[in-house]
């Protein structure tokens, strides 16, 4: 059995508990009990106040650097700008579009930007090459329906990551990343958003083309420096977007530096139990998992998959209000709307609705009289568009039926199953 932590703890802190108890959401109550716990070393308990303090107010800047101190990393300290490099400035007049036309006629606008600032010094500072945004507001509740996929990410990612002392006692691993796969235009992004705000954490998106560089070597020390970024913002959501596309097969290509790429994707991923990656967490997305680098999906990296199918009637009665929310409605019965729009991606409900508006606009600029927009309208437009993700059930199809190898895509043979459609 587990040793009573309760039975250490001195008077002062088992009232600051009962007080906790009491006042769950008084994040500064809970910040001091956290403040005391982690002074008297016990950092694991520390951590749990702190992400429920995290919960309730995300961007508190108190919270997030008390949550780094218990976590074990370094304290955010104030930014000091290096020395500026001694080197002779240009001379007046100097020619720098002339000079940039030297280099084979190849101009990096990257390394021009980073050598001169506002005031010719040189001097570019220490600012993250990465944009990493704060936690945000999005949590899994704002998120329509999908009661399948919230309850995959709560058992495999959130709860233990919000209990430490829990996941201890269990047992239970960290290592690893979550691959979100399933047909375009269903919400993969917005997901990661919500998992970013579930854990309080900084959200750092990153695609081909933030990653992706001409010159030899670069692409390398990108992927390294989105990693760099990740840990000194940590706690933080690493979104790797397009996966397929950062990530392909190595078998399938003969760039060597596509190749090396993958490799150091692979490098950074295997350092995310070690201190170094502590509070780095790791999403990527993709449509078509099966182009994915099977060494990616290995044990320890992106070893968590989930399916992300289109939504569901709580899903797209949600998204059809998101959507109809500025727009002049009357007399909607979202109820027949979601049922006619069944199989359609999120992306092709907000179709639906701009069509909608579309038609009743005409309507109103042909007759004078403004027309609101009512449910014939959003009918006949769910009639007219085909759900884009057809094509991409046509393709997974044979995935599932000729390439599940150890029941890698089990969850999507279920769904095709269930749809008739295998």
């Amino acid at each position: 059995m587990p040793e009573d932590l309760s039975a250490q703890e001195s008077p002062l802190l088992r009232s600051l508990r009962s007080a906790v108890a009491a006042a769950p959401d008084d994040v500064p109550l809970r910040l001091h009990l956290a403040e005391l716990l982690l002074a008297s070393g016990a950092h694991e308990a520390a951590v749990s106040e702190a992400a429920v303090a995290l919960q309730h107010a995300p961007g508190d800047a108190a919270v997030r650097e008390l949550m780094m101190r218990a976590m074990g990393g370094p304290a955010p300290g104030p930014e000091v700008d290096p020395p500026a490099p001694e080197v002779d400035p240009p001379a007046p007049g100097f020619n720098w579009r002339a000079a940039e036309e030297e280099v084979d006629g190849i101009v990096e606008p990257r390394f021009v930007e980073s050598a001169l600032t506002v005031d010719g010094s040189g001097d570019a500072g220490d600012a993250d090459a990465y944009d990493v945004t704060g936690p945000g507001t999005v949590r899994l509740a704002d998120v329509g329906g999908m009661r399948e996929v919230k309850d995959r990410l709560e058992a495999a990612f959130l709860a233990p990551m919000r209990n430490p002392e829990l996941r201890r006692l269990y047992g239970k691993s960290l290592r690893g990343g979550l691959l979100l796969y399933g047909p375009p235009g269903c919400g993969k992004t917005f997901i990661a958003r919500a998992v970013a705000g579930e854990l309080g954490a900084s959200f750092l998106s990153v695609s081909v083309n933030d990653v992706l560089d001409m010159w030899i070597g670069n692409s390398e020390r990108n992927m390294h420096e989105v990693f760099s970024t990740a840990r000194r913002k940590a706690p933080c959501v690493v979104f790797l977007d397009e996966l397929d596309a950062l990530g392909g097969k190595r078998s399938r290509t003969q760039n060597s530096g596509m190749r090396n790429t993958v490799n150091q994707l692979l490098t950074e991923l295997d350092g995310i139990d070690s201190a170094a990656n502590e509070g780095v967490f790791v999403l990527a997305a993709t449509n078509v998992p099966w182009d994915v680098d099977i060494a990616l999906r290995r044990p320890g990296r992106l070893d968590r998959t989930l399916l992300v199918l289109p939504p569901d009637a709580g899903a797209r009665e949600a998204i059809l209000r998101y959507h109809l929310r500025e727009r002049p409605v009357e007399g909607v019965d979202l109820g027949r709307v979601v049922k006619a729009t069944d199989g359609l991606s999120g992306a092709d409900l907000a179709h639906v609705c701009e069509s909608a508006a579309e038609t009743a606009l005409l309507d109103s600029a042909r007759t004078g009289t403004i027309r609101m927009i009512g449910t014939p309208d959003l009918l006949a437009a769910a009639k007219v568009v085909v759900p884009s993700s057809e094509p991409w059930f046509a393709a997974a199809r044979n995935v599932a039926m000729f390439a599940n190898e150890g029941g890698m895509y089990d969850d999507l043979v279920t769904y095709l199953k269930k749809r008739r459609k295998l």
